[in-house]
């Protein structure tokens, strides 16, 4: 059995893989890169060791970084856990030259199905249904696109996640989008090459989890649904896949393990499948690792995959035949990302001033990587941690699902937590089998801004903090720097979203009588308890069962407005690209720069008609959420 395992990753999969390896009495050694020492993983590991500076290609990705840190540990193994190095057939080569044990499959079966060109070419093989499609996509064959039929689509051959992945629907956007998933792909996986496929609408996504061992032994552990997605990012997995017959179960459990052994793969892995809507499955791609969403499965089966992964990396037989496994129950997950669903689901950084939720019902499960006062980076995915509930129903599934994301509280950072408690109460989800495109067509059905009434009440609750948090005011100047319109605090304007709230309130005996605009309260002195407040820089974060709310202060000293109509950053990140020159006239809606954040590019577009004044930043420079990055004159 392994004596000692280094983890060669970070965040909730780290601390996962700690868990198990601690429970098997497996010593463990985390590695962190200079903005992740004081990590969780960091904290929860035995040993640990630094290893490069923030950037994923001189940390996490730095091979020789992980091996020296392995041999100086005298760690027999390493886990890639997923992303990074899991799925490179170098890495894993490397490991066993060094003579350390790699949980996961061999090289070989890596490189079989780490390009996913090459992978369709063996599934065609081996007979397993593939979509119409180029296996490897070059610029001398660009023009062949044409020959599968619009729209297709565009990915990398390595890696996944959705990362590089682009829908082109007109041959004219052809070059665009390639070039955009080039430098996705090279960014997130350090290789540019793509291939192209015809893009199958309405399809559902449905993948299934096998596992294998060095004895030749094969299995699957059923399927996992994993269509609700956007940007071909999942954002819910959950098993048995709803509207899904046995007979369908078996075929694509069967093809599954056929993909497997052809490659004579080893340990765990998930082969995923687009499912049409009149039953038709089609390969899509083997993950040759463990998947995010592998507590879907732990939950209906009562199997630690982990443990598994261990006990078949150290040369045990698979401890159970297909015929001995069993599903009981429904399993449900969501994942829950620092982004803003308000400004188009960007991703963003900050301080976890804040994190709670309700603990002690075994049914429901937290794999977490963060905890309260930890920060989000800018220099990795946005993923904080995963949910997961079980019910012996989907309905009870979900309905318990909806009570621990009601009583999940995150302040300080922006999350998708509303938009996730709007999702699993959606009619349309609840009914199942929704295809992978939903949300691209009814986004905005599924989520939608509060009301009048709900952000009223949120801000009394933003202002019974303030007067709580600065009850020392010395000339209007509270101790944070917020300077208020008042004196005595009879009136305070503060901004959510596009609109300024002007809160009137006075001072009673038992506490306050407030009016927001058109709505009256009667409140007392302290916040609700039904709700989570925190300060951030320039303002107030309020938390309720079901929404998040970030209120600014208005009246804020502040050194440089944005006068004259300068273009400013949405997020923090690196500009990869300046897509405009001074001087230049522009369109609204025309692209001047792109911002890479958490491994995706965001398109930053002129707002109106106008020219193109000073630009002030250039390729390659780091910017800040709020920064200025050129100026902009508005054409009268």
């Amino acid at each position: 059995m392994i004596k000692k395992l280094l983890i060669a990753n970070r965040g909730e999969i780290a601390c996962r893989i700690i868990r198990t390896a601690r429970k098997l009495g497996i010593e463990t050694v985390a590695v962190y890169s200079e903005a992740d020492k004081l990590a969780m993983h960091v904290r929860a590991a035995d040993q640990s060791v630094c290893i490069g500076p923030p950037p994923s290609a001189e940390s996490y990705l730095n091979q020789e970084a992980l091996l020296n840190a392995a041999i100086t540990t005298a760690a027999d193994a390493i886990h890639p856990g997923y992303g990074f190095l899991a799925e490179n057939a170098e890495f894993a080569r490397r490991c066993e030259t060094a003579g350390i044990i790699f949980v996961g499959p061999s090289a070989s079966a890596i490189e079989a199905m780490g390009l996913k060109g090459v992978a369709r070419s063996k599934m065609e093989a081996a007979g397993v249904p593939v979509l119409k499609g180029i296996n490897k996509l070059t610029d001398a064959n660009l023009s062949a696109v044409a020959d599968i039929g619009y729209p297709v689509l565009i990915k990398p051959e390595a890696g996944g996640g959705g990362k590089g992945m682009k829908i082109v629907h007109h041959e004219k956007d052809l070059p665009a989008a390639v070039d955009s998933a080039r430098r996705e792909a090279l960014s997130a996986f350090g290789n540019d090459s793509l291939m192209a496929e015809r893009y199958l609408l309405n399809p559902r996504h449905i993948e299934i989890q096998i596992f294998a061992d060095q004895q030749g032994n094969c299995v699957h552990l059923f399927e996992r649904d994993c269509s609700l997605q956007r940007r071909h990012q999942k954002i819910i997995e959950e098993s048995p896949a709803p509207a899904f017959s046995e007979a369908l179960r078996q075929q694509m459990g069967a093809a599954a393990v056929a993909a497997a052994r052809t490659i004579a793969y080893q340990g765990a892995g998930t082969v995923e499948f687009l499912l049409s809507d009149n039953g038709d499955f089609f390969f899509m791609e083997m993950n040759t690792r463990l998947q995010v969403e592998h507590p879907v499965t732990e939950m209906i089966t009562g199997i630690d995959l982990v443990e598994w992964q261990l006990r078949v990396a150290s040369g045990m037989p698979l401890p159970c035949s297909q015929e001995q496994l069993t599903q009981f129950g429904h399993a449900t997950e969501v994942r829950l990302y620092a982004e803003d669903p308000a400004n188009d689901f960007l991703p963003v950084t900050g301080k976890l001033n804040h994190i709670e939720i309700s603990e002690g019902n075994p049914a429901v499960r937290l794999d977490s990587g963060v905890t309260t006062g930890d920060s989000v980076s800018v220099y990795y995915d946005p993923m904080l941690f995963k949910l997961i509930v079980w019910g012996e129903t989907r309905a009870a599934s979900i309905n318990l699902l909806n009570q621990a994301l009601s009583t999940l509280r995150i302040a300080g950072v922006r999350t998708n937590r509303d938009f996730l408690c709007q999702l699993t109460a959606h009619e349309p989800f609840l009914e199942g089998a929704l295809p992978t495109d939903y949300l691209d067509t009814h986004l905005s059905t599924v989520f939608t801004p509060p009301g009048e009434q709900e952000i009223a009440s949120a801000a009394v609750q933003a202002l019974l903090f303030i007067i709580n948090e600065f009850t020392e005011v010395q000339s209007g100047l509270l101790s944070n720097g917020f300077r208020l319109n008042e004196p005595h605090l009879s009136r305070l304007d503060i901004d959510f979203q596009d609109q300024t709230l002007c809160i009137r309130y006075a001072r009673l005996a038992d506490g306050y009588s407030v009016s927001v605009g058109e709505h009256s309260f009667r409140t007392g002195f302290k916040t609700d308890p039904g709700y989570v407040v925190s300060g951030t820089a320039d303002g107030v974060l309020v938390t309720s069962p079901s929404r998040t709310f970030e209120f600014t202060l208005t009246n804020i000293e502040s050194g440089s407005l944005d006068d004259n109509g300068g273009v400013c950053a949405p997020m923090t990140g690196k500009v990869v690209s300046v897509l405009t020159a001074s001087g230049a006239s522009t369109r609204a809606g025309d692209p001047l720069i792109i911002i890479e954040a958490m491994k995706m590019e965001h398109t930053i577009r002129a707002p109106e008609d106008g020219t193109i004044g000073d630009i002030h930043y250039q390729e390659g420079d780091l910017v800040t959420e709020g920064a200025e990055l050129l100026a902009f004159i508005a054409a009268e």
